[in-house]
This record gives structure tokens, sequence and C-alpha cells, in this order.
């Protein structure tokens, strides 16, 4: 038996339970639950989180390649100063071509060495240091596409790549206003900066882009989604109907062999049974003859097909000393009255013109002018 007093904590207890159950809101739809309300920001991770700071000390390390060793001793004086902000070391060995990061004793936020690590590896891969910073933001994340293994061809993987960078890198930037992330493509990777909604866009479209699907497509889908993102009722339904859907159309015809086998009609009766070497010899005759005699028949068919190819040869060489074939002489038309020219009338017009001046007017000409004179000299009397 249970002692009464057990039993009054064992109520109060239940009472006390009971009153700290807050009453759920009966009307609250689920749509404004799952959203989240437009200004708010996660509170940023200060020391006054983790005072005693972390346990163990953590470090990564990760190699670039020779080209980028003096754009990193550059920068290297920023990229340090941007760490000690988060109590973080970071160091450049030039001699084995790595960079490390690692926490310190002050180090109190636990997931920075991620980002740190984050950091080193962007900056790897040919990504600027005034971007690549951006990733100790809490609300912003890096991805690393690797696209060197997608495509075996390599000048298919060249044609593709340049297919995502675009003419003039307008593809690439049409991305990154559409995703809200800086996008870089170098060598076998493609590195993407910015919110993690536009990095799970960007990583579609470079793997679609490598499986030989145009980028086009997909950026015009995410500029119908960014408008319908606009309209608060279409939050909640299926974008499915607006977005436009397209088909995978094989140009290429499939080539069709030189040789058809054109297939027979079908019989359920077998085909004849095919004659052998003995039914062949018994039907010629052959078979009954003696070996000397099979002997001879060999040879004689035997010597027919030289004779043949040495005739065939014999032909081939005589057609070199074949003369080819002249053309027929065509006798020149005489020429017919019509078009015969008079001569003596072109000799007379030569002797005409041989007397004639350069220069020097005909009769008619100059009686005109005499006339025009003579009334000249009668208008001024």
């Amino acid at each position: 038996m249970a002692s009464p007093s057990l039993e009054r904590r064992e109520k109060g207890a239940g009472k006390s339970e009971f009153r700290n159950q807050k009453p759920k809101p009966e009307n609250q739809d689920e749509s404004e639950l799952l959203t989240v309300p437009d200004g708010w920001k996660e509170p940023a991770f200060s020391k006054e989180d983790n005072p005693r700071g972390l346990l163990e000390e953590s470090s990564f390390a990760t190699l670039f390649p020779k080209y980028r060793e003096a754009y990193l001793k550059e920068c290297w004086p920023l990229v340090q100063k941007a760490l000690n902000e988060h109590h973080v070391n970071a160091t450049l060995d030039l001699i084995e071509g790595s960079m490390t990061v690692c926490t310190t004793k002050k180090t109190f936020d636990p997931y920075i060495i991620i980002r740190a690590r984050d950091l080193i590896k962007l900056l790897a891969r040919s990504v600027s240091f005034e971007q690549a910073v951006r990733i100790l933001q809490d609300d912003v994340a890096c991805d690393i596409i690797k696209i060197g293994s997608l495509v075996r061809n390599k000048e298919r993987f060249v044609k593709r790549r340049q297919r995502l960078i675009g003419p003039k890198g307008s593809t690439l930037k049409a991305l990154e206003l559409l995703t809200n992330c800086y996008i870089m493509v170098q060598g076998n990777t493609v590195s993407a900066i910015g919110p993690f909604s536009g990095l799970k866009e960007v990583r579609k479209v470079v793997l679609d882009t490598m499986k030989n699907i145009h980028p086009i497509y997909n950026i015009k889908s995410l500029m119908i989604k960014r408008e319908l993102a606009k309209d608060s009722e279409l939050r909640s339904q299926s974008w499915e109907r607006f977005l436009p859907q397209f088909k995978h159309k094989n140009v290429n015809k499939r080539k069709e062999p030189k040789k058809k086998t054109v297939k027979k009609e079908y019989t359920p009766f077998p085909p004849p049974q095919p004659e052998s070497q003995i039914d062949k010899e018994l039907a010629s005759g052959e078979y009954f003859l003696k070996a000397n005699q099979k002997k001879r028949q060999k040879m004689e068919a035997i010597k027919a097909k030289q004779a043949e190819a040495i005739s065939k040869k014999q032909e081939e060489r005589n057609k070199a000393f074949i003369p080819p074939k002249e053309k027929p002489i065509v006798k020149p038309k005489e020429a017919s009255t019509e078009t015969k020219i008079d001569v003596a009338s072109i000799k007379e017009k030569v002797k005409k013109a041989k007397n004639k001046k350069l220069g020097a007017l005909t009769a008619e000409e100059i009686a005109l002018k005499m006339e025009a004179d003579e009334k000249k000299k009668k208008k001024k009397k």
C-alpha cells in the first residue's frame, strides 16, 4: 500500500505539469509555422554562449597549385587578420605548397574551424580573398562541385564547361543574379559561395549542364520561380503547372546499315538438308574416278584459272599502248556574202579623215557660223 503523503506528491506533480503546458493555438495554419518571417535572422554565436572554450585543438590543411603561390603570398596577411578575429591560427607553407588552419585556447565557436577550412579550400580553387572571406559569415555557405569525372571525352568536357560560362560570361552572370551566389569555374571544379537555397540551385544547373542539358532551360525555370515566390498565395501551392516542361529530343538520326537484311517469310517446314561432299561427287560422277584422274582434273582446273588471270593482266598492260581516239577536225565555215566587208568604202572614209584637220569644222557648220556673224554686224549698225 502506498502512503498518503506519496499520493499527495504525485497529485501535486500532475497539477504542476498541467499548469506548465501552454495552450495550443487552434486556428493556426501549418504554412505559417513552416515559413520564416521576413527579416528574421539567427542570433550570432558569442563568447557568452561558450565561455569555457574548446577542449581539444582541431586543424585542417589543404594543398594549393603552383600558380596560386604569388597571390596567396600577397593576401596571406589579410587572411591571418580575418581568422585572428575568431581566434584561429593560419600558416602558409610555400615549400610543401599547403595551407593550414587550427584552433587556439581562446577559440569559443566550435564551427568556425569548418568555415576556416572552407576559406583555404576556396583560396586554393582560384577564388579571390574578397569573396572567400564571406564564408566566415553565419548566413553564407560554399559548395565546391567536382565536374572533371562527369564527362570522359576531353573535347566534350571543355565545350560543356564553356557552355556553363556562356559568351563573355553572360550565362554565369545570369546564374549569379538568380541564385545570389558567387560562382567561379576553374579547371575541374566549380566553386559557389552564397545562401543555402542558391547553392542547391547552382549544383543542379552545373550537373545538368555536364549531362548535356543546356543551362538556359534551368535559368528560365529559375526566373519563373523568382516571380512566383513574390506571390504570397502561391507559396503553399505546387508550381509544376507554371514551370516549362522540356522534352529531350534526339536530333541525330540513327545511321542505317549499308546491307539491309530482308526477313524471309515464315514457313512451318524446315529448310532442305544441304548436300554433302559425297552427294555432290556422286551427282558429277567424280566419286567413281580414280585418284590419278581426280588429281589430273584438279591440275587442269588450276591451270585454267592461271591462264584466265594471265590473260587479264596482259589486257591491262596492253591498255597503255592503245592510242586515244582523236577528235574529228572541224573545217572553218566560209563567210557569207551578207556579212562581207566593203573595203573600198572604208578606204574613202580614211582618205577624207586624213585631209581633214583635227578639230576643223564641216562645211555646214562653217556656213551657219558665217550667217550668225552677219546678223550680229547688222544689229550693231
